[in-house]
C-alpha cells in the first residue's frame, strides 16, 4: 500500500522553503513518485517564477533519460491544488495533462476564485485519477496567510510584544527600555524576514527609532514597513524614512508617493481605522503583517477582533509601573523558553 502521507510530508517540507519569497502566492511543494521511489521534486521558489509542479517535472527530465516514459507511470503529489488558469505562469494542470501523469495526489484545494476546484476538475476530465485531502489540515495551516488574504480580503495579522513579569509594556515617560533578551531579538528579526510587512504606531516610531528589518541575515528578505502618523509629526531623520524599503505612512494629511515612501491618506482615524488600514494593505498585495507596537496600536487591533496570532515575550524584570501591556485572550498554542524569556503564542478564537 502506498504511503500517501509520507510523500505529502515531503511536499510540505519543500513548500516551506519558499517562506518569505513567494508572497502573495502560496507556498507549494511537489514530489513525483515512480514505483515507490521519488524521481523528481520541486517547490515554488519565488513570486513570478515557475510553480512547484514545473520544477518537479523539470527535475525528472534533468535526471532521467527515460523521463517521458517514467512520467506516464508516475504519481505527482502536490500540497495545493494545481492551478488551472494563466497567471504569471501557464496552468500546472495543463503541464500534468501534457506529460500524461496518470495520478495526482492533492493536499488541499485552492480557494482562489480562478482555481477553487477547477484544476482538479480539469485533471479528472482528462482521465487523470485525483486523490484529495491528504494531510489537509497541515496543508491548510502552511498557507494560512494566503488563505486569509483570499478569503477575508486582509493580511494575516501577527501581534508581537514584550512585557515584564508584572505585565508592563514600556516606561511611562516614553523612553526606550529593553525587556526581552538577545535570543528573543534575533528571533524577531527572523520573523520579520518571513512576513510581508511590519507595522508600528507613531509613539513607538518616535521613542524607539526602529529599523523594522532583519539585521542578522545578510541575504534575508526585508519586510515592507507601515507606520501610523495621523498628522505627519514624525521626524524625517528616523530610520523609517530612509527609503531603503517600501514604507506606507497612514495619515489624515496627504496621499502621495515619494520614492519608497507611500503616503496613504485616510478620511478619519476615529472610526474603523484597523479595517481601513488592512484593506489598503490588501490592495498593496500585503499577505502578512506583524504589528509590533505600541500598546495602544496593538490594543486597537485586538479590540476590533482583527488578529490571527499573538507572540508575547515575558521577560524576568518587574517594573512596578509603566504602560500596561495589551489585554488579550485566545487559544494558547504554545509556551516555550527563548533564552531567559517566556514566549507565549496565542491563536484568535474563531467564531463558530
Amino acid at each position: 500500500m502506498v504511503d500517501h502521507e509520507k510523500y505529502m510530508r515531503r511536499c510540505l517540507e519543500l513548500a516551506a522553503l519558499g517562506a518569505g519569497f513567494v508572497s502573495p502566492n502560496p507556498m507549494v511543494g511537489a514530489v513525483i513518485v515512480h514505483q515507490n521511489k521519488i524521481i523528481g521534486e520541486g517547490h515554488h521558489q519565488k513570486y513570478g517564477q515557475p510553480h512547484a509542479e514545473v520544477n518537479a517535472v523539470k527535475a525528472v527530465f534533468n535526471n532521467h533519460l527515460d523521463a517521458a516514459a517514467l512520467l506516464k507511470e508516475a504519481t505527482i503529489y502536490v500540497s495545493l491544488e494545481p492551478c488551472a488558469h494563466f497567471g504569471k505562469t501557464p496552468p500546472c494542470a495543463d503541464l500534468i495533462i501534457k506529460n500524461q501523469i496518470p495520478k495526482v495526489v492533492v493536499g488541499c484545494r485552492d480557494p482562489f476564485v480562478q482555481v477553487d476546484g477547477k484544476g482538479i476538475e480539469k485533471l479528472r476530465d482528462a482521465g487523470i485519477e485525483v486523490i484529495e485531502n491528504i494531510l489537509e489540515a497541515e496543508c491548510l495551516d502552511l498557507n494560512k496567510r494566503f488563505f486569509t488574504r483570499i478569503q477575508k480580503q486582509r493580511p494575516y495579522i501577527i501581534l508581537k510584544w514584550a512585557q515584564t513579569q508584572d505585565q508592563f509594556f514600556a516606561p511611562s515617560d516614553g523612553s526606550q527600555q529593553w525587556i526581552s533578551g538577545p535570543l528573543s531579538k534575533k528571533l524577531v528579526h527572523q520573523w520579520r524576514s518571513e512576513e510581508d510587512a511590519v507595522l508600528v504606531g507613531k509613539n513607538t516610531a518616535a521613542a524607539d527609532n526602529p529599523q523594522l528589518n532583519n539585521r542578522y541575515q545578510s541575504n534575508a528578505k526585508q519586510p515592507k514597513r507601515v507606520v501610523l502618523d495621523r498628522r505627519l509629526e514624525l521626524n524625517y531623520d528616523l530610520h523609517l524614512f530612509d527609503q531603503s524599503v517600501e514604507t506606507f505612512i497612514f495619515n489624515e494629511v496627504k496621499t502621495a508617493s515619494e520614492g519608497n515612501l507611500k503616503y496613504i491618506g485616510l478620511e478619519s482615524f476615529e472610526l474603523f481605522l484597523p479595517q481601513y488600514i488592512l484593506f489598503q494593505l490588501y490592495l498593496q498585495d500585503i499577505q502578512s503583517l506583524i504589528i509590533e507596537g505600541g500598546a495602544k496600536t496593538l490594543q486597537l487591533f485586538i479590540d476590533a477582533g482583527l488578529w490571527d496570532e499573538a507572540r508575547i515575550f515575558t521577560g524576568k524584570a518587574r517594573w512596578g509601573k509603566g504602560i500596561k501591556a495589551p489585554e488579550i485572550t485566545g487559544e494558547q498554542a504554545s509556551n516555550s523558553m527563548c533564552g531567559e524569556d517566556l514566549l507565549t503564542i496565542l491563536y484568535h478564537k474563531k467564531n463558530p
